[in-house]
């Protein structure tokens, strides 16, 4: 119980941290762009004044470089170079259980960002603590799927597994939905389908990606799993996002999924 409590003391801890570091370099950033602007009309000095506002600024800016230099510090597997990793390394039983949970959190925000910058999406802050709830997800709901008790009797049975690990991933992420991508105010006549449709080109990548790394898929030279899930995705939407509407949606993504999966290997 204690170190389940530290877990997520943890995993709070660093949502806040990167909350925190992203409102100072926007109060960076606004400063920065403050300074541009010509004086207000009467030649009154704003307040605060400029000498308090420069000693803000640095203190800010400060900040920011000691975070970033302590962020190269600290000792970690993957960062911001995170990429897809099978299923078996996510959700492990026994001893290893909190290391696979902490990798599938890293990896998937990591790899959320990277979507988020591929479809130049604005978003919601990212927290871990929402990959933490699609992994406790996964293992209350799919637990025999994750750990078959009598193992698969071949490849074809392996990559239908897969297939469906990914196509319950994916109902999970969007459910939860750990990262709120926003489309930019008038993009689209019809905001709500057009925001589902950027939530399944964000998040199903993530979880096909992942699919590709369990059937041993190999990437071409400067590309990777996400890069093949992603353009992947993109070429089925239109099947996609039906399935993922219907009564049973694991059940219609699983032979989508089974497809691109036998196709790309």
């Amino acid at each position: 119980m204690l170190r389940e409590i530290s877990e997520e003391v943890r995993i709070n801890l660093k949502d806040r941290l990167r909350d925190m570091r992203q409102a100072i370099r926007r109060r960076r950033h606004d400063s920065r762009q403050a300074s541009l602007l010509p004086p207000p009309p009467g030649g009154h000095t704003p307040f605060p004044l400029p000498e308090i506002e420069g000693l803000l600024g640095r203190a800010v800016s400060a900040f920011d470089d000691a975070m970033t230099m302590a962020t190269t510090l600290v000792p970690h597997d993957g960062g911001g170079n995170a990429q897809a990793r099978p299923f078996e390394t996510y959700f492990r039983s026994g001893r290893g259980a909190i290391e696979g949970e902490r990798a599938f959190r890293r990896d998937m925000y990591y790899l959320a960002g990277a979507m988020l910058a591929r479809k130049k999406a604005l978003a919601d802050p990212v927290h871990e603590a929402g990959f933490a709830a699609v992994h406790a997800a996964m293992l209350r709901q799919h637990g025999g799927l994750l750990h078959p008790a009598g193992g698969e009797a071949g490849d074809t049975q392996r990559t239908a597994r897969i297939a469906e690990l990914c196509a319950a991933l994916s109902v999970e992420l969007l459910r939860a939905r750990p990262v709120r991508p926003r489309l930019p105010e008038g993009a689209a006549a019809n905001v709500l389908e057009a925001e589902a449709m950027l939530a399944v080109s964000v998040l199903v990548p993530m979880a096909l990606a992942v699919a590709l790394a369990s059937a041993g898929v190999e990437t071409e030279p400067g590309s990777d799993l996400l890069d093949m899930a992603a353009m992947a995705v993109e070429a089925r939407v239109d099947r996609i996002m039906p399935a993922c509407r219907a009564a049973d949606p694991v059940a219609e993504l699983t032979p989508i999924f089974a497809m691109l999966i036998f196709h790309l290997r």
